[in-house]
């Protein structure tokens, strides 16, 4: 049996996480998060976060000397050049992380959690590209409750990203989580039982 790692990505606040949590929970599929290696690559006393501190100095800096993320949020939504430095500090920790932790792993199927999987040239670690959609004007909603924003800032933050669109014309699968929650389940239960029959 070939092993399967799923790419798994989307738009921001599309349910990447959903998907993700109900892969792990109902089928116990490892899943690799790349939100959760970002993090670390920043933790206070790392060398990236001191690089951050550099360049951006005692605004991105909290009282405890940790990473204020919404300072730096602000500062790379707003300056692309910036972003790209930013990234280019952060993706290649990811990458090894999700090497590493691959090998320890012998699961037929695992999953990458990646939102900017395209964005970052990280398809070549996948056999499969899954997406993550719903419709604008829901992703624009759901950001906004999630992470406590403006209208303007939701849609500066989804314009940030690689057009949702693009990812879908990509994708291998497409998950569409426009509905409820049991329309996207039932969505996943055909993409995996799909790839058991198979093999």
């Amino acid at each position: 049996m070939s092993r399967r790692i799923i790419g798994l990505t989307g738009g921001i606040a599309c349910g990447k996480s959903t998907v993700s949590n109900y892969l792990e929970n109902i089928y116990k599929i490892p899943v690799l998060d790349a939100d959760i290696y970002a993090r670390e690559a920043v933790e206070k006393g790392s060398a990236i976060l001191e690089r951050i501190f550099q360049r951006y100095g005692r605004k991105v800096k909290t009282e405890d000397n940790s990473l204020n993320r919404q300072q730096l949020g602000e500062i790379i939504f707003n300056n692309p050049e910036e972003k790209i430095w930013l990234e280019s500090q952060i993706h290649p920790y990811v990458r090894e992380c999700f090497k590493r932790h691959l090998e320890q792993l012998e699961a037929p199927i695992v999953v990458f959690s990646v939102p900017l999987l395209l964005e970052a040239k990280l398809t070549h670690l996948v056999t499969e590209i899954w997406v993550v959609s719903c419709g604008f004007e829901q992703q624009i909603q759901r950001l906004m409750t999630r992470n406590n924003l403006t209208r303007e800032q939701a849609i500066a933050r989804i314009n940030n990203q690689m057009p949702l669109a693009e990812k879908i014309a990509l994708a291998d699968i497409v998950l569409d989580n426009s509905g409820d929650l049991e329309a996207l389940y039932t969505q996943i239960d055909r993409a995996i039982s799909s790839w058991l029959e198979l093999n």
